[in-house]
């Protein structure tokens, strides 16, 4: 778990794909969740699709995380915003992730669109089920990583 001092502004990380509609929002979720709310997440997208895939929704409900808000967006909504990480989590997004203040962080995991796998809905399921394990295993190092970063050093 991340602690940040009471006097220091809470940590926060956005994470972008193309459509905001699964790998990006399973990620903010799953930060949010692993941080105990801790560090701010964010997610959004360069082209966002009309709602969030159902099946990153059930996803993330087996793992007792509600997404029954999440919404996609567009990345211009935090444009001007301050972060300590923007994490790309698909390839297309990468080629046109806008710059933000400070110059923040930036991290690039490529991963597959659950989305785009054929075949039963079982089959599809599982997609989006390696994927929170694999988003799950980067974020408990990038966790580390900002703590590592934004601790206070001893004197």
């Amino acid at each position: 778990m991340l602690s940040v001092g009471i006097c220091s502004p809470r940590l926060r990380v956005l994470f972008l794909c193309t459509e905001n509609s699964a790998r990006s929002q399973m990620a903010e979720a799953l930060l949010r969740h692993l941080s105990q709310g801790t560090v701010e997440a964010f997610s959004a997208g360069s082209q966002p699709a009309e709602g969030l895939h159902p099946l990153a929704r059930r996803c993330m409900e087996r793992l007792g995380i509600d997404m029954s808000r999440a919404v996609p967006k567009h990345f211009e909504v935090f444009r001007g915003q301050r972060f300590d990480a923007i994490v790309t989590v698909c390839d297309r997004v990468l080629e046109t992730c806008p710059t933000f203040p400070d110059d923040p962080e930036r991290i690039h995991w490529s991963f597959l669109d659950p989305a785009t796998v054929p075949g039963s809905e079982a089959e599809q399921l599982r997609a989006f089920e390696q994927i929170s394990l694999q988003l799950t295993t980067r974020i408990r190092f990038l966790l580390t990583l900002l703590q590592r970063k934004h601790s206070p050093r001893e004197s």
